[in-house]
């Protein structure tokens, strides 16, 4: 006779080791190289466990879709990294530590950093990350002297506009990490990049307030469905 079918609770997630040893993330890892991992499947490795009824995969999943990828992780704060379930103060500091490891390793040799040549070089880094986002998303990056990104900082989540945007906050990480360019980049949710008259004010004020630091504020790029709209080349807020 056929074995009875096993009723699982609704939302039952299973834990990393009940899964077939080819699909958990460290024996993966082992087998083929960290190359093959989805950046959920790393971070699982790094959280090594996960909480009642939600696995460590299964965290690693939420984490990237809460903060948009890995820089919304490394950008977000104790407060609010730690305010996620299953994120312990021993936790957190794993997942810094490790993510500054990787920011290290990829400063070691500036041949390496990607250069900023145009409008096309900002949507190629970030389109892919902030294109499916549900909320608006703004995010500076910050280059040297050369145009080579130095990092990219997440700075707000919701709407963007000259109401709730300060400048201070924006251009904090240029003036804290010394560096002499910037550009800032926002998401459209609903996939058209046209700029606002919100967008245009604002461009104009973080220009104005990053004069006064003696950073130069390259370009405002705006990214939709695999379409952006660059401040800069549109000539506008940049007359």
């Amino acid at each position: 006779m056929p074995e009875p079918a096993v009723l699982l609770p609704v939302g039952y997630q299973p834990r990393i080791h009940d899964l077939p040893s080819g699909e958990r993330p460290r024996e993966r890892l082992l087998q083929r190289g960290a190359g093959v991992l989805s950046n959920g499947e790393r971070l699982a490795i790094l959280l090594r466990t996960g909480v009642q009824g939600e696995s460590a995969l299964s965290i690693g999943q939420r984490l990237l879709s809460r903060f948009g990828g890995l820089r919304g992780i490394a950008s977000a704060s104790y407060g609010e990294l730690s305010a996620e379930r299953g994120i312990s103060e021993a936790k957190h500091c794993q997942i810094m530590a490790a993510l500054e490891l990787g920011k290290r390793l990829a400063s070691v040799s500036n041949d390496a950093r990607v250069t900023i040549q145009s409008p096309q070089d900002v949507a190629n880094l970030l389109m892919s990350e902030m294109a499916p986002l549900a909320q608006e998303h703004l995010r500076v990056v910050l280059l040297s002297t050369k145009n080579q990104v130095l990092g990219v900082h997440g700075i707000y989540v919701g709407t963007v506009n000259t109401s709730l945007v300060r400048a201070a906050e924006v251009l904090r990480p240029a003036v804290r990490d010394n560096a002499p360019n910037v550009i800032v980049v926002h998401n459209h949710p609903s996939g058209d990049p046209t700029p606002s008259a919100q967008d245009i004010a604002l461009t104009r004020q973080l220009r104005a307030a990053a004069a006064l630091l003696n950073v130069d504020l390259l370009d405002h790029v705006i990214i939709g469905q695999n379409r952006f709209v660059s401040l800069k080349e549109d000539g506008q807020s940049f007359d």
